[in-house]
């Protein structure tokens, strides 16, 4: 085998949580410039995305809970003995914590390991709902590879069905939190472990059925990547895990962060409530600079080159709510993973933006820098967490809109979040039941199309089927469709959210645990904000109410139906640039009111939709759009973030940042 390179990442000695950072991890596992066959790359890469596939469809065919078998919110990863994520087609949690607490050499065959503590994680969970499964994978007796696989579940206890209550103030109201465990060792399962945490949840059953089916699967994947090895020899396929990973490190240099102009850009973006205090802005800030030329920093594992340096100060302070995410960690590992998606928006085509995978390539390319312990970003133990949506994947919408201030808009506008929305109660058996469900909404509109329609963030995620819900819980799903009018307006529109109408048959809670009620998806370069998000419990009846956005237990009476709203999509670029033929086809289609088409786009329609002849007055839009000011780069601000904006920042209409000429 080959002399393996000195020049290992060392993680610091202890981490932000305390504990002992013993294990070395990132560097290669071969030499630079070792000779690799590119067939066999390939034959390796593609290997790598099969047996990933393969994991989770067996996930997903054996599990029980609605959250992982119908809706899809778990991913697996395979990982090299580096802890390099090799494969690209999904994010993934960290091997890290596990190598932490048992030292690669004694591990065994048939070993799984277990955890889902937010603050001895390393920064891979978000949330103790998301249980993870480590399997190390074997050649000729050494550990070579890991496979993984995290999932949201169902419930592992705490204050609230679910394990996600709005409220909390410390980690310890929102479940059982395990560190990494042996929960199979040498293939015999732990079965005290497993009775702790089925013990500890609402939904034992549906759990450790779950835990089976991922355990299991993983145990197949470590087999099949053990064949792959057997094949070809450990020399060769690390050589190609090296190959792999490089060739990533070197397409984001070449064809993504060359389309960033050296400089420095500063945007933020906002988290609107916590569940605890009173509506406020909780600040989320990125200064990204961009450098062409910087030195090799080989103690980081960072090569000469263009970089990006992503710098939360400014981020504000941690929140009493659950809103806080644990992102310093292993120098933001996961974070650089999680983010860097984004950049591929910068790609030539959309097509080739689709065939750039984010592995641990683009690792060595991101440096960033959190400020000190106690900020959303940095928490402190025992702080919540269960809602760390709120600053985990806005700040995605952050980086797009701070890469947006440096390429003069060519960024999709904000694009919708993940928020959890659901009823629990008892059935019609009298049985205990709890329906969760993960509804999408709009993306951004670009430079180019218009954004697309229900998009759910989480990659291969869905709406749980109509067929199978009202099979199994007590309520008729009257409506599932588009939000009309909830794509922001822009010369391209923002995609539209759901509206989803649930009528209840027994008496029973609504759950939701969501942001953009008050804010919104902004638009960009002239584009305008999308719908918020909006929950209404008996409309039009006598009992109407609008929900807050983060709620744990709101009483629905049988024969009352919900209405939820989920958010659209920004807008980008001027409305009364959008093409007339355009904002009238979204009419027919009913994407867009009559009235919207107006208002908001200055096209004076004809005819009516009902008789078929809907059209425009080419002559009076002209006008209408003439009497109106254009959109202006110098004048105007850069993003719009919708009226909800003002209201949680004293009146202002928009923030020193969103103006391009401010760094």
């Amino acid at each position: 085998m080959a002399a393996v390179d000195p020049a290992y990442v060392t993680a610091k000695p202890v981490n932000p949580a305390g504990l002992p950072t013993s294990y070395e991890h990132g560097g290669r596992l071969t030499p630079e410039g070792s000779s690799v066959d590119p067939i066999l790359v390939e034959i390796v890469q593609g290997t790598l995305a099969s047996v990933e596939m393969e994991v989770e469809t067996a996930i997903g065919r054996t599990s029980r809970s609605p959250m992982i078998r119908d809706a899809h919110d778990f991913r697996a990863g395979i990982h090299d003995r580096q802890l390099r994520k090799l494969t690209g087609r999904s994010y993934s949690a960290l091997v890290h914590p596990i190598v932490r607490d048992y030292p690669i050499e004694e591990m065994r065959e048939g070993d799984v390991f277990f955890h889902n503590d937010v603050y001895e994680s390393e920064g891979g969970i978000g949330h103790l709902p998301d249980l993870c499964v480590t399997v190390p994978v074997f050649h000729e007796g050494e550990v070579v590879a890991f496979v993984q696989a995290f999932g949201h579940h169902d419930d592992i206890g705490g204050a609230v069905p679910g394990s996600m209550p709005s409220i909390a103030t410390t980690v310890y109201e929102e479940g059982l939190a395990v560190p990494p465990i042996k929960l199979w060792d040498a293939g015999v399962p732990n079965r005290s472990a497993l009775r702790i945490m089925t013990r500890n949840s609402r939904m034992p059953d549906s759990l450790a059925a779950d835990l089976d089916a991922e355990c299991s699967a993983c145990l197949m994947g470590a087999r099949r990547l053990g064949e792959l090895f057997e094949r070809y020899g450990r020399e060769a396929i690390e050589t190609s895990f090296d190959a792999i990973l490089d060739t990533t490190t070197e397409t984001y240099r070449r064809e993504i962060l060359s389309k960033i102009p050296d400089g420095t850009y500063v945007w933020e973006d906002y988290a609107e409530h916590d569940g605890v205090d009173e509506p406020q802005l909780h600040t989320q800030r990125i200064t990204l600079t961009k450098v062409s030329d910087a030195p090799a920093d080989p103690e980081n594992g960072r090569p000469a080159g263009p970089r990006l340096i992503i710098d939360f100060t400014g981020t504000s302070a941690q929140a009493k709510g659950p809103i806080n995410h644990c992102g310093d960690y292993v120098g933001g590992n996961f974070l650089k993973k999680w983010l860097a998606p984004i950049l591929r928006n910068l790609a030539d085509t959309p097509e080739r933006m689709a065939e750039l995978d984010v592995n641990e390539g683009i690792v060595p390319l991101i440096e960033m820098r959190f400020p000190e312990k106690g900020t959303l970003l940095t928490p402190i133990h025992p702080g919540p967490t269960n809602a760390r949506t709120f600053v985990i994947l806005r700040l995605l919408g952050v980086l797009a809109g701070v890469v947006a201030k440096a390429v003069d808009g060519k960024m999709p506008a904000d694009q919708e979040t993940i928020r959890y929305t659901g009823v629990y109660g008892k059935d019609l058996d009298g049985n205990d039941y709890l329906m969760r469900e993960v509804l999408g909404g709009g993306s951004g509109g670009r430079y180019y199309a218009d954004g697309e329609d229900t998009i759910h963030v989480v990659p291969d995620s869905r709406n749980l089927p109509t067929e199978f819900t009202e099979s199994r819980f007590p309520f008729i799903v009257e409506r599932l469709g588009l939000a009309v009018d909830s794509g922001g307006a822009g010369e391209f529109r923002g995609g539209l959210g759901y509206e989803k109408h649930i009528r209840m048959l027994k008496d029973g809670h609504f759950m939701s645990i969501a942001d953009r009620s008050i804010l919104a998806c902004w638009g960009v370069r002239g584009g305008k904000a999308g719908a918020p998000f909006q929950v209404v419990i008996d409309p039009g009846g006598r009992d109407e109410r609008e929900v807050d956005a983060l709620a744990d237990a709101e009483e629905i009476k049988a024969g009352q139906v919900v209405r939820i709203r989920t958010t659209g999509g920004g807008g980008w670029g001027d409305p009364l640039a959008r093409d007339p033929e355009l904002v009238v086809r979204d009419v027919v289609w009913g994407k867009v009111s009559a009235e919207a088409a107006l208002r908001d786009y200055g096209v004076v329609l004809t005819g009516s939709r009902d008789a078929g002849d809907l059209a425009y007055d080419a002559d009076a839009t002209t006008a209408e759009r003439g009497s109106r000011p254009a959109w202006s780069k110098e004048d105007d601000a850069f993003f719009d973030r919708g009226p909800g904006y003002s209201s949680l920042a004293d009146g202002a209409a928009f923030a020193e940042v969103d103006k391009v000429d401010k760094v």
